[in-house]
């Protein structure tokens, strides 16, 4: 398996999977994707169902990740999927358990990890993939990333005490809730360095893309990424599409929908590469909340970027983004994988005009078609509702990002085929929305308890590049 950029131009090297692993960002300034999808037929399938019965999700991790990780014996990919999908580190052994709700949905539950979010799943891989090359090519790695919320926190518990790994991650001052600050800032580790910008997640994001695209400064620095830019990341997700689907489905040719909570297109990006590889699934539903940059382009075709003073602070705050750092790798597939039309749109026409518009284009009115997708946005009250509804119907509690996907699921939903909702969180990390919502606090798992009240070790910075620059070379001891 090789890889390509999608900015890349037709002659172009093809890394494999660990130069990519440890690179984060191509050179180009685009993102990895695999030269072709592997592709899946109903005997794959079947044979991966009887593997997730009788040995479970990390087999089947290693069974769908050997289709694009080479250079690894099968035995070791094993025990690395093993490590990261254990009983120490998942509270469930089924690690994606899914339940059935009132009104032909299904839920799968993705926040059964340390830090109670969907971001676990893939970066508890992604934690051992890198420790694994690492070690093979006795090396460092500084990893530089943002988060809106859940990624920071599962990025710093997968790589806190790994051999060689720094972490640098960037968060929007005062745009997260308490219990999500908390979980970031009271890590006490001289290998990890918490850092509030000055700004929106969106400026965060292109700090860490300012920053990889000076490749000196990177190399110098070996800076690699754990956002989904990362093609690891996206890789570990299209996992726990395939278990899920295998979890709600009887017969090997069912087709099924999914429900995808997302603002930077990460999550149900990887439910795209599912589908592109014969995964047979029906409809993607793309959920954003208020921010529906992602949503108005799959209504009109228009992809425009908002301001830092246009993007809202909403109940679903781990969504407040308005500049999708994986899009592109749709676009890529969306207009035939052709690089130069790539970055024409993404190297000129967004950063000078902050839009591009796809409306007339033969490749937008195939979209529903031929990619599956359709879209919705959602309200603070339709969170609300939805958290209500489900806990007086079903008893189950949502957060506020599952309720916005529960919310557009509803208006898509075909009485013939099974729509799963993805899991975003534990509610306990919105506890505020969830007393809204419900008129109570959502129980607390003892491992989180008093963890607003511990020392915070965060480091405040403006919104600028050389800033970042001076303290990851200060803080690397040069």
């Amino acid at each position: 398996m090789r890889y390509l950029s999608t900015r890349g131009l037709p002659d172009d090297p093809r890394p494999g999977f660990w130069d990519i692993l440890l690179e984060g960002l191509a050179p180009d300034g685009g993102l990895y994707l695999p030269e072709s999808y592997p592709q899946l037929d109903t005997a794959t399938l079947g044979r991966w169902r009887q593997i997730l019965d009788a040995e479970g999700y990390p087999a089947l991790a290693q069974a769908v990740l050997s289709l694009f990780i080479d250079d690894i014996d099968a035995a070791q990919l094993r025990a690395l999927c093993e490590r990261a999908y254990s009983a120490e580190v998942f509270s469930d052994p089924r690690i994606v358990p899914v339940d059935e709700l009132d009104g032909g949905l299904w839920l799968a539950h993705l926040s059964n990890g340390p830090t109670a979010a969907f971001k676990d799943m893939a970066m508890q891989l992604l934690g051992q993939l890198f420790e694994f090359e690492l070690a093979r090519r006795d090396s460092a790695l500084t990893i530089l990333g943002a988060t809106s919320g859940d990624t920071g926190s599962a990025a710093e518990y997968a790589m806190r005490g790994r051999r060689g790994i720094r972490v640098f991650m960037l968060t929007p001052a005062g745009r997260m809730t308490p219990f999500q600050q908390a979980q970031m800032f009271s890590l006490d580790d001289p290998a990890i360095v918490n850092i509030a910008v000055d700004g929106v997640f969106d400026d965060c994001q292109d700090l860490v893309k300012a920053v990889s695209g000076d490749l000196e400064f990177k190399h110098r620095y070996r800076l690699g990424a754990v956002n989904s830019i990362n093609w690891a990341r996206l890789v570990a997700q299209v996992v726990y599409y395939i278990a899920a689907w295998l979890r709600v489905t009887t017969a090997d040719d069912q087709r099924v929908s999914f429900a995808v909570p997302t603002g930077n297109f990460g999550d149900i990006m990887a439910g795209h590469v599912a589908r592109m590889m014969g995964l047979p699934i029906d409809t993607l539903v793309l959920a954003t909340n208020e921010n529906d940059v992602l949503d108005e382009f799959f209504r009109t075709g228009v992809y425009r970027i908002r301001s830092a003073s246009e993007t809202l602070a909403t109940s679903s705050p781990s969504m407040d983004i308005s500049k999708a750092s994986n899009f592109e790798r749709f676009i890529f597939d969306l207009l035939g994988r052709d690089s130069a039309r790539v970055r024409e749109l993404f190297a000129g026409r967004l950063p000078e005009d902050g839009v591009f518009d796809l409306s007339g284009t033969p490749e937008f009115a195939a979209v529903r078609d031929r990619f599956g997708f359709v879209s919705g946005s959602s309200t603070h009250a339709d969170r609300l509702a939805a958290i209500s509804d489900l806990d007086r119907r079903d008893g189950v509690l949502i957060d506020p990002h599952t309720a916005d996907a529960v919310t557009v699921a509803r208006r898509h939903v075909d009485p013939q085929v099974p729509m799963i909702v993805l899991e975003t969180a534990l509610p306990v990390k919105f506890s505020q929305t969830i007393k809204e919502a419900t008129g109570r606090r959502p129980d607390r798992p003892a491992r989180f308890v008093g963890l607003e009240e511990k020392p915070r070790h965060v480091i405040d910075l403006p919104n600028d590049v050389e800033a970042l620059k001076a303290l990851i070379a200060e803080r690397s001891g040069d």
